[in-house]
Parts: structure tokens; sequence; C-alpha cells
């Protein structure tokens, strides 16, 4: 049986930036539905049951931040920006209120469907309830037994670092905000201790990278927070 076709929103008021998207993700065979407002973009999302959303800030009948809260409130489709709006501060509200990923203008098409097919791939995961076991590199994660190892090794992780671990993967492939980890890993009375991921992220990446100064699984999105690889 042949896989059905993946649904793409795209939610922007500029016709040549909302063409660009519509034909890098019509030539990776996604059906691509168009918005040029707010409203209409609720409206086709609420009827179209897409597999993902990519929405600009900017827009004639309000912000994307309008729509990402107000989606937020009954859908838990992956949500990604695209945005000339580089500001630190616009990224991390975008993803504290419930975006997945963050693109900026200008974007090559190849990246905005990498990011795309990213999304698809981290929910295609979440979807699979019984899974307990991770792998990237040499490093086996076991969320049942809560045991983390490399190759045969077992990796001696302190109660904090195992969380975090565990948090991260299971949200692969976003950007996760200080906040997020904060209030993921440590609860809500230590959000605004930012230094508590710094120090125990550098700790974990000595574990598990294999060069904790060249990560390849746990990147740093500069000012905002940070992204798990598989």
């Amino acid at each position: 049986m042949s896989q059905p076709i993946p649904v793409a929103i795209v939610i922007e008021d500029e016709p040549n930036i909302r063409r660009l998207i519509k034909m890098a993700l019509e030539a990776e065979q996604f059906q691509v539905l168009e918005a040029a407002t707010v409203s209409r973009g609720l409206i086709e999302a609420g009827s179209r049951q897409p597999d993902v959303v990519l929405v600009d800030l900017g827009l004639p009948d309000g912000s994307g931040i309008d729509f990402i809260r107000d989606i937020r409130t009954w859908s838990d489709v992956p949500i990604i920006v695209v945005s000339a709006r580089t500001h630190e501060d616009d990224k991390i509200e975008a993803l504290n209120i419930g975006a997945d990923d963050y693109l900026s203008k200008p974007f090559s098409p190849g990246e905005l469907v990498a990011r795309v097919r990213a999304q698809l791939r981290r929910r295609s995961m979440a979807s699979d309830k019984g899974e307990t076991v991770f792998k990237f590199g040499n490093i086996n994660v076991d969320l049942t037994t809560r045991i983390v190892k490399r190759e045969e090794e077992v990796l001696h992780l302190t109660p904090i670092e195992y969380r975090l671990l565990a948090f991260l993967v299971t949200h692969p492939n976003i950007v996760l905000t200080h906040r997020q980890l904060l209030l993921g890993v440590w609860g809500p009375n230590d959000v605004d201790n930012h230094h508590y991921v710094r120090i125990y992220m550098g700790a974990l990446r000595k574990k598990i990278e294999d060069d904790p100064a060249q990560p390849e699984h746990v990147i740093t999105e500069t000012g905002v927070g940070y992204r798990f690889l598989f």
C-alpha cells in the first residue's frame, strides 16, 4: 500500500516566497495548501488536518505568534516559523509558545525541505508509543531500565544528566529553548536559572559526544537553546 501524501500548509503573505516554498515541497511530493492571513491559515489548519505548517510572523491581519498561540490550544501539528525577523527575542517567543523550529529568510529550498522532513520524522517517532530505546552514534539509551551505554560500557550519569538526556532524545530535531529545558528537566521553580542548562549540558556532552568541543548530537542554537540530532 502506498504511503499517504503529506499535507503542508504555507501561511505567507508574500506571493514570491509562498511560491518558492510551494515549489520546493511539491518537488518532494507534498500536497501544499496556501494562506496569506492568520484567519485563513486557521481555517485551513482546522479543516485540512495538515502534517506540517509553515508560518511567517508578519501577516496582514496579525502576527504568526497569534496563529501559533491559537492553534496550540487544539493541535500539536509541527509548526515551522519562516521569517525575516532574526532577533533572538522573536525566535524565543515563537518557540516558547509552541513553534517547533525557526527558519530565517533568506533560506535555501534544500534546507527548508530538510527541516520539514525532520519534523515529520520526529512526529513519526512520537507516534510510536512503545519506543523506549534510542540510539545515536555509539550511545544507547534505554528509558525502561534507565541505562545509558557507550557501546557495551555503562555510562554513569547523575540524575539530572539522565533526565536531561531523556528529555533531549524524546524531543529530537527541534529547537528547545532554555525555558523549555528548565521546565522539562528541573520544573517550574527553576525556569529563571539558565546557567543550570549550560553547566549540565556541558557535563552531558563530555559523556556522550565523541568530541565535546565539536558536538554532533547536542547542538547549540546561540542565544536560544539547543537542538538534539540523532
